[in-house]
Protein backbone atom coordinates (compact mmCIF):
# COMPACT_ATOMS: atom_id res chain seq x y z
CA UNK A 1 0.00 0.00 0.00
CA UNK A 2 1.29 3.44 -0.87
CA UNK A 3 2.14 5.80 1.98
CA UNK A 4 -0.41 8.34 0.72
CA UNK A 5 -3.17 5.70 0.80
CA UNK A 6 -2.18 4.55 4.29
CA UNK A 7 -2.21 8.14 5.57
CA UNK A 8 -5.64 8.66 4.00
CA UNK A 9 -7.05 5.51 5.59
CA UNK A 10 -5.58 6.48 8.96
CA UNK A 11 -7.14 9.94 8.65
CA UNK A 12 -10.54 8.48 7.80
CA UNK A 13 -10.34 6.20 10.83
CA UNK A 14 -9.47 9.15 13.10
CA UNK A 15 -12.32 11.16 11.57
CA UNK A 16 -14.82 8.33 12.14
CA UNK A 17 -13.69 8.01 15.76
CA UNK A 18 -13.97 11.77 16.25
CA UNK A 19 -17.49 11.82 14.83
CA UNK A 20 -18.58 8.83 16.91
CA UNK A 21 -17.22 10.46 20.09
CA UNK A 22 -19.16 13.62 19.16
CA UNK A 23 -22.40 11.60 19.07
CA UNK A 24 -22.70 10.89 15.35
CA UNK A 25 -23.92 7.50 14.14
CA UNK A 26 -21.81 6.27 11.20
CA UNK A 27 -24.09 4.87 8.48
CA UNK A 28 -21.53 4.19 5.74
CA UNK A 29 -17.86 4.59 4.95
CA UNK A 30 -16.30 4.85 1.50
CA UNK A 31 -19.63 4.65 -0.31
CA UNK A 32 -19.06 4.66 -4.07
CA UNK A 33 -20.96 5.03 -7.30
CA UNK A 34 -19.99 6.12 -10.80
CA UNK A 35 -20.06 9.78 -9.70
CA UNK A 36 -17.38 9.32 -7.05
CA UNK A 37 -17.04 8.47 -3.38
CA UNK A 38 -18.40 9.71 -0.08
CA UNK A 39 -15.88 9.19 2.73
CA UNK A 40 -18.38 9.04 5.61
CA UNK A 41 -22.18 9.14 5.77
CA UNK A 42 -23.44 9.75 9.30
CA UNK A 43 -26.46 10.83 11.27
CA UNK A 44 -26.44 13.57 13.87
CA UNK A 45 -29.84 13.72 15.48
CA UNK A 46 -32.31 13.96 12.61
CA UNK A 47 -29.72 15.31 10.15
CA UNK A 48 -27.98 13.23 7.52
CA UNK A 49 -24.35 14.34 7.36
CA UNK A 50 -22.00 13.62 4.49
CA UNK A 51 -18.38 14.07 5.56
CA UNK A 52 -15.44 14.66 3.30
CA UNK A 53 -12.20 13.73 5.07
CA UNK A 54 -8.97 15.44 4.08
CA UNK A 55 -5.72 14.20 5.60
CA UNK A 56 -2.28 15.74 5.27
CA UNK A 57 1.12 15.01 6.81
CA UNK A 58 2.15 18.64 6.75
CA UNK A 59 1.21 22.11 5.56
CA UNK A 60 3.56 22.31 2.56
CA UNK A 61 0.56 22.20 0.21
CA UNK A 62 -1.75 24.17 2.48
CA UNK A 63 -4.12 23.00 5.16
CA UNK A 64 -6.36 20.03 4.46
CA UNK A 65 -9.38 22.37 4.47
CA UNK A 66 -7.88 24.44 1.66
CA UNK A 67 -8.15 21.47 -0.70
CA UNK A 68 -11.97 21.63 -0.70
CA UNK A 69 -12.83 23.40 -3.94
CA UNK A 70 -16.11 24.56 -5.41
CA UNK A 71 -15.84 21.65 -7.85
CA UNK A 72 -15.43 19.14 -5.00
CA UNK A 73 -18.47 20.58 -3.19
CA UNK A 74 -20.48 20.35 -6.39
CA UNK A 75 -19.52 16.68 -6.75
CA UNK A 76 -20.41 16.03 -3.11
CA UNK A 77 -23.86 17.57 -3.64
CA UNK A 78 -24.49 15.21 -6.57
CA UNK A 79 -23.25 12.27 -4.49
CA UNK A 80 -25.60 13.20 -1.64
CA UNK A 81 -28.52 13.18 -4.07
CA UNK A 82 -27.53 9.76 -5.39
CA UNK A 83 -27.05 8.34 -1.88
CA UNK A 84 -30.49 9.58 -0.81
CA UNK A 85 -32.06 8.16 -3.95
CA UNK A 86 -30.45 4.73 -3.56
CA UNK A 87 -31.28 4.47 0.14
CA UNK A 88 -34.79 5.89 -0.20
CA UNK A 89 -34.52 8.14 2.84
CA UNK A 90 -35.84 11.66 3.26
CA UNK A 91 -34.16 13.22 6.30
CA UNK A 92 -35.45 16.62 7.44
CA UNK A 93 -31.92 18.03 7.14
CA UNK A 94 -28.93 17.16 4.96
CA UNK A 95 -25.53 18.69 5.57
CA UNK A 96 -22.04 18.45 4.13
CA UNK A 97 -19.20 18.62 6.65
CA UNK A 98 -15.44 18.47 6.23
CA UNK A 99 -13.14 16.74 8.68
CA UNK A 100 -9.51 17.84 8.44
CA UNK A 101 -6.83 15.56 9.84
CA UNK A 102 -3.24 16.75 10.16
CA UNK A 103 -0.71 14.00 10.91
CA UNK A 104 2.69 15.70 11.37
CA UNK A 105 5.79 13.50 11.41
CA UNK A 106 6.61 12.68 15.01
CA UNK A 107 3.66 14.62 16.39
CA UNK A 108 0.15 13.93 17.56
CA UNK A 109 -2.58 14.13 14.91
CA UNK A 110 -5.11 16.95 15.07
CA UNK A 111 -8.69 16.71 13.91
CA UNK A 112 -10.79 19.72 12.92
CA UNK A 113 -14.49 19.41 12.06
CA UNK A 114 -16.11 22.07 9.89
CA UNK A 115 -19.91 21.82 9.80
CA UNK A 116 -22.19 22.83 6.96
CA UNK A 117 -19.71 23.74 4.25
CA UNK A 118 -22.03 23.21 1.33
Amino acid sequence: MRTKDAVGQYGEQLAAEHLTQAGFAILARNWRCELGEIDIVAREGRALVVCEVKTRRGLNYGSPLESITYRKLSTLRRLVGRWLQEHEVRPPEVRIDVVSVLVPPGGAPTVEHLRGVG
